[in-house]
């Protein structure tokens, strides 16, 4: 398939989504003390600024997905687009951490519009195979670089206010968004495909909001608390009715069939793993170098840029790689080596040196992103008809989102319980690295899934041995019967 230039333009300008996205987290990531500082924020509210957007984009991706397969891709990527850049300005005059936590949901919310929206474009313009590996390969390459732009940007605008960081992506979508009404092609929209599925959002939206609130909420209440046990009761009952209504209705948000997909369901649980350690990992790393080192947020942002240079610099060639030697190996290496990362962080002390503590930490989670995270996006939806490519980029990026609301919320809680009127810089780097065993051992639990694919990758392969010994046989009768003369 020959890209064309109209072809490349519609694929920068989904990519501009991907670019806003990493922009967004880690310019907010480097302000996140200077906002603590600024607004009297404690850790365990200042996480709500993160898990605000995050929920607010998993909550709702679901129905994202939905939506754009059923109203059309571009008219939902331009509308939600249009949402996430005023947004992205009105939230940078919030005067109180409420407010500025309402906005990020918001903006959130609009997120989950745009993103598998651009996924599905992406996935239903370009064919399964080298042509749409290569396209999401460029996809997270964009996701890299908006990383590694928004750690310089972030750090650099904290450095005359945290607001900026909030105000910034708001232009950056709007160029997107004019170059989107050029260049995007018209998808169709869908009437036979039914309604939409709102119970359905309600109640994994409700789910999730529950389960977060409750452990983060546990460290003041406590985890016997009537509270907390309450809460995950509500979460647990609300997430078993979203999974009651979507085998009863008409027009389900996910049609649950499609789970019985196994790369999907591994890529779906893999990324899980994969963003929440690392936005819980980027939070504790944040508040070490700033609080315990004493390093400036741009200081802070150069020293998390070498893994963002790495994804940027790598991922372009990952969808060469995954064609010769299949997703399920270049996901295994991606694992260990997030694990292996995170585990060295555990190595740091109140006075430790970048290069022999942090910086191997940096680079192994960069590689591991840049090898990991095309595989993963590739993985899940492949194998999966044009039709449900909504659906299954909205499960992708629900997992992701949940992963890191979920993980955040968990990580957060630990530090929280150990800091309690804690003030000695050793109390505080003691509860840093409870987070990130923590961390670690969610990164361990990816690899564990991970693993499980090279079991479905032999049994396919045996598959495919089989059917081409029967095709031998079959071929091998047709000439013999060929060469026996006729009685």
């Amino acid at each position: 398939m020959t890209w064309d230039a109209r072809l490349w333009g519609a694929l920068l300008v989904v990519c501009g989504v991907i670019f806003l996205d990493g922009l967004d987290v880690s310019m907010v990531g480097m302000s996140l003390p200077s906002i603590g500082a600024d607004l009297g924020v404690s850790l365990s509210s200042l996480q709500w600024v993160v898990t605000g957007y995050v929920l607010g984009y998993g909550g709702l991706l679901l129905l994202g997905g939905r939506t754009a397969d059923l109203l059309g891709r571009r008219r939902v990527f331009l509308i939600a687009l249009a949402v996430f850049a005023v947004v992205s300005m009105l939230s940078s005059l919030a005067t109180n951490p409420e407010l500025l936590i309402a906005a990020r949901f918001v903006k959130g919310i609009a997120a989950a519009f745009t993103a598998p929206a651009a996924l599905s474009i992406i996935t239903t313009t370009f064919h399964e195979g080298p042509d749409r590996n290569r396209a999401l390969s460029i996809f997270t390459t964009c996701a890299a670089s908006g990383f590694s732009m928004g750690l310089i940007l972030g750090g650099a605008l904290t450095e005359v206010g945290w607001r900026w960081t909030f105000l910034m992506p708001g232009p950056v979508a709007l160029i997107v968004l004019l170059f989107g009404l050029k260049l995007i092609p018209n998808s169709p929209r869908d009437d036979a495909a039914g309604g939409y599925d709102v119970p359905g959002a309600i109640t994994v939206t409700g789910g999730m909001l529950s389960l977060v609130y409750a452990v983060v909420g546990a460290e003041h209440a406590g985890w016997v608390s009537l509270q907390t046990i309450g809460l995950f009761v509500l979460a647990a009952v609300l997430l078993v009715g979203f999974v009651a209504i979507e085998l009863r209705t008409k027009h389900p948000l996910v049609r649950l069939g499609i789970l019985r997909n196994a790369s999907l369901r591994r890529a779906n649980l893999a990324i899980l793993t994969v963003f929440g350690s690392y936005v819980a990992f980027q939070l504790i790393g944040t508040m070490y170098l700033q609080n315990l080192l004493g390093w400036s947020s741009f200081q802070t942002a150069l020293g998390f840029l070498p893994a963002g240079l790495l994804v940027a610099t790598l991922s372009p060639n990952v969808g060469k790689i995954v064609d010769r030697i299949g997703t399920e190996k270049m996901i295994i290496v991606a694992m260990a080596l997030f694990v292996a990362g995170y585990a060295l962080s555990l190595r740091i002390g109140p006075e430790s040196a970048y290069f022999s503590t942090v910086f191997p930490t940096i680079m192994l989670l960069g590689l591991g992103f840049a090898l990991g995270f095309p595989s993963l996006n590739i993985q899940a939806v492949s194998g999966v008809p044009d039709h449900e490519q909504g659906l299954a980029s909205g499960l992708f990026n629900t997992s992701n989102q949940v992963g890191g609301a979920v993980v955040l919320a968990i990580v957060t809680a630990v530090i929280s319980g150990q800091t309690v009127g804690v003030t000695a810089a050793a109390g505080v780097l003691s509860a840093y690295k409870s987070g990130l065993g923590v961390v670690t051992g969610i990164a361990a639990l990816g690899l564990l899934i991970a693993l499980t694919g090279l079991r479905g990758l032999k049994a396919r392969r045996a598959a495919e041995d089989a059917e081409a010994a029967e095709l031998a046989a079959v071929q091998d009768e047709l000439a013999t019967e060929e060469m026996t003369p006729a009685a």
